[in-house]
């Protein structure tokens, strides 16, 4: 790896640990709109962007609009649900604070689209440590496709040996390797060992841990 300019962060599972209120409030919605899914079929399908989703469960949908406001009436439901309960990966801050103190960017690329990543950086107050954001609404392709790294690198005018992503899901992980990037896994949404399967370089807990194992 060249000298270390960005660290490029997922944002659901990976700041927050939100995944169950992403979870519950797809399920509620698909429910209400007569679509019943346990939770592992559900699982099987989570990945891509909102449109990606939306025309997953509703392929019969040719209206663009309307899909679109499906979209954000789950998201809606999502940012109710977790609203009350939101708080950061234990040891985020600070960790964003050693970064920017020894000159490396933080980079944000996530399948959320505006409203949810508005929702996540400003209720943690930590905006202003990203130097670029990008969402799963400037992308074709979500997560595993490496769009969404190519662009967030491409915005900071960086290649991927000058960065580290760090991701908490199979899809993040896989996405980040086919862009050439190496891999922190945080273990919010899967085991250790898991992770370390689907190909992270090195696993931690969170952010605490991940300070201590970078800086000492």
């Amino acid at each position: 790896m060249k000298i270390l300019k960005a660290i490029i962060f997922d944002m659901d599972g990976t700041l927050v640990d939100n995944i169950p209120y992403h979870r519950d409030a797809w399920l509620a919605f698909l429910k209400k709109q007569g679509i019943h899914l346990h939770e592992s079929e559900f699982h099987a399908q989570n990945h891509g962007n909102i449109d990606e989703m939306m025309r997953r469960f509703f392929p019969n949908i040719q209206d663009l609009q309307l899909l679109h406001d499906l979209g954000q009436e789950k998201e809606s439901t999502y940012r109710e649900l977790y609203r009350p309960h939101i708080r950061e990966v234990h040891g985020l801050t600070s960790f964003l604070q050693a970064i920017q103190s020894k000159g490396i960017q933080a980079l944000l690329a996530t399948m959320g689209d505006p409203p949810n990543i508005d929702f996540t950086l400003d209720s943690l107050g930590i905006r202003s440590y990203f130097s670029f954001t990008t969402g799963g609404h400037e992308v074709r392709k979500g997560k595993p496709d490496p769009e969404i790294f190519l662009l967030s690198m491409q915005k900071a005018g960086l290649q991927a040996e000058e960065c580290l992503v760090i991701e908490d899901s199979q899809g993040g992980i896989l996405a980040a390797k086919r862009a050439g990037i190496k891999v922190v896994g945080i273990s919010t949404s899967e085991s250790k060992e898991t992770l370390v399967s689907l190909g992270c370089d090195w696993v931690v807990a969170d952010f605490e841990e991940l300070g201590r194992e970078m800086f000492g």
